[in-house]
């Protein structure tokens, strides 16, 4: 279970470093720049650890589909990006894949 709420850490800070990339307007905004690298920094830290008790594509794998959900939710929130329904199905089918994963392989289990 610690290791999954260390996934969760390492993805919560991947948005908050790709929230800031949006809004570093290409690097040329500072604090939002600033935001990216300690972000991303912590964020790959977060995963180093993970990577300790999960294999790395099971953890590639939980990582990029919940980062997907919480980019999109940080799009829509912060900078008013929407959605039409093709996309909404392609996520709901990641989220689909997150839950197999989880529920049915063992492969997701440290």
């Amino acid at each position: 279970m610690k290791t999954y709420l260390l996934l969760l850490i390492a993805v919560m800070f991947e948005t908050f470093g790709s929230t800031c990339l949006q809004a570093s307007q290409q690097f040329t905004r500072f604090w939002p720049t600033v935001g990216v690298v300690l972000g991303f920094g912590a964020a790959f830290w977060f995963f180093t650890l993970v990577l300790k008790t999960l294999p790395l594509g099971i953890t590639y794998a939980l990582w990029s589909g919940i980062g997907i959900v919480l980019i999109t939710l940080s799009g829509w929130l912060i900078f008013q990006q929407r959605l039409d329904a093709p996309a909404l199905i392609g996520i709901a089918l990641i989220i689909a894949g997150i839950a197999v994963i989880n529920l049915f392989s063992s492969a997701g289990h440290p």
